[in-house]
């Protein structure tokens, strides 16, 4: 009888397995539409594989090694056997990869597949330059070679979801973030997000390409004091015109995924900010992606005193429109008896799994799970030339000439004793910046390393002082050396009988990022005094920065001839350093963020407002200026010099009466008077005069990067349309006025040929 009654259960089983399979199939039919494909999916799905969709955990063992037992690990491990996690994060490299994917796809009921998230934000394993410093170039062709670099490597390594890009605009380099997005401009910062969107995308059918997902949303940038994970506390008009532009675009190039943020806005976190999330992405913009949480910002409402515990917490973020819970744990714990207890609408649950196994289908990944685990693609692509390549031709377009007093730079190629001093400049760590937890310590090639490629001059190599003390680690603090002056002395000697002496000072690359905020931006540790006590012995100084944001330089910006801002350029930073300085490649990079005098200008940019009294009209001390410094800026947004120089003039505009609807052509001619060929980012900025909203003194609404050979002119012709002349009220409505509009047009935000128009 047992042995009859386990054959009976045996044929059963079999045949609800059988059964079951062959329903499941139906989802897997190529030649359906995605949407069927989806809807044949969710009907197969219970209520905690649903949930289960929604849950994202962190790599938390070694998958080719033994199952986990014990702890968090071993129930995560669980989890993922049922079917309960949609997706990983940090899991890399093709076994790894296939290892988990396998049993996601091969031991749950239904197998669906993972879809493998990771930090791609300047590269892979081959790092471009840091975003900001990207962003510097204004070669949006570039950025998007660059992301699709990151994308080849990340994909080849069984990756197949990115988050990035970041594009928080952010007006102050106390927040260590800045790093990671495009500066403080819009429009700029729009133009950058696509080109990065569409790199990292190409078409998600290929194998080659990743998800993108556009964060932080929104509004982190605005951090208050530039303190990581602040409070946020901005205006409608900020809001609509400085921070969602971005974002807007990107929804518009097809982003596939969105993150939210760790702020408030408006007393509501951002994970639970519906206003953000239903009305205005899924609502306004009819974004069809899902969103994820960041990094357990599901469970810090529970800190932000938003909600009460962890159901809560869930009830919150699911009805704000937050899709994916990233390593909170909430939802796989909490959303099922909410659902049951008909707190949550399944409907919410339906949408987000909807919006989720979309990108999945998109990717490909239901018609091959192991489209992404090829390892002779991933020994093949890891590191290879074109890739380093790619990179280093984004870092020579990253870099920007500042200061060129006396044209000290380039340098000459024969016959001069150049003296580089600075740890840094022998540092092969530092120059791969923050985010970057794929690559490996001392890969890039350091600036000594580049310089020594030329044979032609004398070089002599002095530390003259240690940046950093202790660990330098992506979770840990950096400390500097402030008090160490015992290689001041040889470095001094060694300057004093230089030609040149290049000295290359600034940040670690781990002192700015996540949670690397600053309150002061002057040179780390005892650097500033170093570069002093080498003035005092040689004032033909060539200033080589190496930072993640705008430092605050003002003795440098007096004294110094030559200052060149160097960024941190990822793993080709000396080859390109070098060649910049000796001029085998022209800087042409322009800055995207303004350079304070001082830490107490910031926030400091240049789309700022008038303000009621901008100037000293009545030559007293009631206007709007500090009684201790200027408040311009060190350096101005746009600011970028050249080896060649680069005349403006006959700035023209084609209808000075133009009708709301008609396109404004603008023109300008652009020479190169200098002596060598070059680039140019010819930028475009336009004043609404009055308007039923105060409209900042100046806007970015278009700009051209463009080759001059020397003595060649160029017309370079804009078109002004609805879409740049218009603004978004505190309603977030569109509008375009009736009024004068000032037009500026030239090589920064601050020299610049002005015209003017009257929109009827």
């Amino acid at each position: 009888m047992k042995k009859n009654t386990t054959i009976i259960t045996g044929i059963f089983t079999l045949f609800t397995l059988t059964s079951m399979n062959a329903q499941n199939k139906a989802h897997l039919d190529k030649k359906k539409p995605i949407e069927e494909r989806i809807s044949l999916l969710m009907k197969e799905m219970t209520l905690e594989e649903k949930v289960g969709q929604m849950n994202q955990y962190n790599g938390f063992w070694d998958v080719t090694g033994p199952a986990p037992k014990g702890g968090n690990a071993e129930l995560k491990y669980e989890h993922l056997r049922k079917g309960w996690v949609g997706s990983m994060l940090t899991v890399r490299g093709v076994k790894e990869v296939r290892a988990v994917q396998k049993i996601a796809v091969e031991e749950t009921r239904l197998g669906i597949p993972l879809i493998i998230g990771f930090d791609v934000i300047h590269g892979y394993k081959t790092l471009s330059p840091i975003p900001l410093a990207e962003a510097a170039s204004w070669d949006l062709e570039a950025i998007k070679k660059s992301a699709q670099i990151a994308a080849d490597e990340a994909s080849a390594s069984g990756i197949n979801w990115t988050f990035g890009p970041n594009m928080d605009i952010s007006r102050d380099a106390r927040w260590g973030r800045v790093m990671e997005g495009a500066g403080e401009d819009p429009y700029l910062g729009s133009k950058v997000a696509v080109a990065r969107v569409k790199g990292f995308q190409g078409n998600l059918a290929d194998n080659n390409t990743i998800a993108a997902c556009a964060k932080h949303f929104a509004a982190y940038g605005f951090a208050e004091a530039g303190l990581d994970y602040n409070t946020v506390d901005i205006s409608n008009s900020t809001l609509y015109n400085t921070v969602l532009p971005p974002f807007k675009a990107a929804s518009e190039a097809g982003v596939r995924t969105m993150m939210n943020s760790f702020n408030t806005l408006n007393g509501v976190p951002a994970t639970g900010n519906s206003f953000l999330q239903r009305d205005i992405l899924k609502g306004k913009w009819n974004f069809n992606g899902f969103v994820i949480s960041d990094w357990a910002s599901v469970r810090e409402m529970i800190t932000h005193g938003f909600a009460k515990d962890e159901a809560e917490a869930a009830l919150k973020a699911i009805q704000a429109g937050s899709d994916m819970d990233m390593e909170s744990h909430i939802y796989v714990a909490e959303l099922v008896k909410l659902v049951n207890d008909k707190k949550v609408e399944v409907a919410l649950v339906d949408d987000a799994v909807k919006r989720i196994l979309r990108v999945k289908f998109e990717l490909g990944l239901f018609d091959d799970p192991y489209k992404y685990c090829d390892e002779k693609r991933e020994k093949a692509t890891i590191g290879n030339k074109a890739n380093n390549d790619g990179v280093l031709d984004m870092a020579k377009k990253s870099i920007v000439l500042l200061k060129n007093e006396g044209n000290l730079l380039p340098l000459k190629k024969t016959g001069q004793k150049i003296v580089l001093i600075g740890s840094l400049a022998n540092d092969k760590t530092s120059p791969l910046g923050s985010w970057r937890i794929a690559s490996d310590d001392n890969t890039a090639v350091s600036v000594l390393e580049g310089m020594q490629q030329y044979k032609g001059n004398q070089l002599q190599y002095e530390k003259g002082t240690e940046l950093t003390i202790g660990k330098t680690t992506f979770l840990d603090e950096v400390v500097f050396n402030t008090t160490d002056t015992s290689g001041f002395e040889s470095a001094k000697k060694a300057a004093s009988t230089a030609d040149v002496v290049i000295m290359v000072l600034g940040e670690h690359g781990f002192q700015s990022g996540e949670g690397r905020s600053r309150t002061n931006l002057d040179l780390p540790g005892n650097q500033q005094q170093l570069l002093e006590e080498i003035y005092k012995v040689n004032k033909n100084i060539v200033l080589v920065l190496n930072n993640g944001r705008p430092l605050a330089l003002p003795w440098a910006a007096e004294h110094v001839p030559a200052i060149v801002e160097a960024w941190q350029l990822g793993t080709q930073t000396g080859n390109a350093v070098a060649q910049v300085l000796y001029g085998d490649y022209n800087p042409s990079g322009k800055l995207p963020m303004s350079f304070p005098r001082n830490v107490g200008q910031c926030p400091i940019y240049y789309n700022h407002f008038s303000t009621g009294r901008p100037i000293d009209s009545d030559k007293n001390v009631f206007w709007s200026h500090y009684s201790d410094v200027e408040k311009t800026p060190l350096f101005a947004f746009g600011h970028g010099l050249s080896y060649t120089t680069f005349g403006y003039k006959n700035l023209q505009i084609d209808k000075l009466n133009p009708s709301k609807g008609e396109t404004v052509k603008v023109s300008v001619d652009v020479t190169n008077t200098g002596n060598v060929d070059g680039k140019e980012v010819v930028q475009l900025y336009i004043r609404d005069v009055t308007a039923s909203l105060s409209r900042p003194v100046k806007e970015l609404k278009g700009f051209e990067l463009v080759s001059l050979k020397k003595g060649e002119t160029k017309t370079i012709t804009f078109n002004l349309t609805d879409a740049e002349l218009g603004f978004y009220n505190n309603n977030g409505e569109y509008l375009v006025e009736a009024g004068k509009f000032k037009i500026f047009v030239g090589t920064s935000s601050t020299e610049v040929l002005e015209s003017e128009f009257e929109l009827k």
